[in-house]
């Protein structure tokens, strides 16, 4: 077989320690990985596109891909659905790309379940304090506010040791060599490369 297939990467992080940001501009710079697009129930927002920020069904669809089993994890929030669809994830997977799945501890537990192949990485920020100041961004809100955020971020990072990579984002730069060798490494396993290079193996060691 020389097809190689992709690999599912859940990356997870507190709020304020720069996933997104990092996600991005690894999807920038390797074209072989790109973000799952999740199922939603709610309407379409100006601007935003079927297949590209999500895939937007009705709820009678929704329920029925629910009753297949067709979700890894799936959520209700302020009455509309939001999912990871198997089915969606494996076909951009067969086509050997990496995709990777934003979502909380809670949802990667629940995927990890599902798809025990599937490796996982957690960012950290570099200190509770570069985290508080990252979270009070302008500078515009409650301390109230500020130590709601803080308890949030905490009780997500708390479960940083279920994952199979950890990376602390101090230095951006830095932060995303350490990201996309993760990705570079992984495409190297014996596994990966007899698949991708089978004709070539077998015409060297016949």
């Amino acid at each position: 077989m020389n097809h190689s297939s992709g690999t599912l990467y859940i990356v997870s992080a507190p709020s304020g320690a720069g996933k997104t940001s990092l996600v991005t501009a690894l999807i920038k710079a390797d074209e072989r990985v790109s973000v799952s697009v999740s199922h939603t129930t709610r309407a379409m927002r100006p601007g935003e596109q079927h297949g590209v920020n999500y895939h937007f069904v009705s709820h009678e669809d929704f329920k029925g891909l629910i009753a297949k089993g067709d979700f890894l994890e799936h959520a209700e929030v302020f009455g509309n659905f939001y999912g990871t669809s198997r089915s969606a994830l494996q076909e951009v997977l067969d086509q050997g790309n990496d995709l990777i799945l934003e979502i909380d501890w809670q949802g990667a537990q629940q995927v990890r379940k599902l798809m025990p192949e599937a490796l996982s990485v957690f960012i950290l920020p570099p200190s509770q304090q570069a985290l508080r100041e990252r979270l009070d961004g302008r500078g515009q809100d409650s301390e109230e506010i500020i130590a709601g955020r803080m308890k949030e971020a905490v009780s997500e990072m708390v479960h940083y040791d279920e994952y199979d990579y950890v990376i602390i984002n101090d230095d951006f730069a830095e932060a995303l060599e350490d990201l996309k060798a993760v990705f570079r490494a992984n495409r190297l396993l014996l596994k990966k490369q007899q698949q991708r290079h089978a004709a070539l193996l077998k015409q060297m060691i016949g």
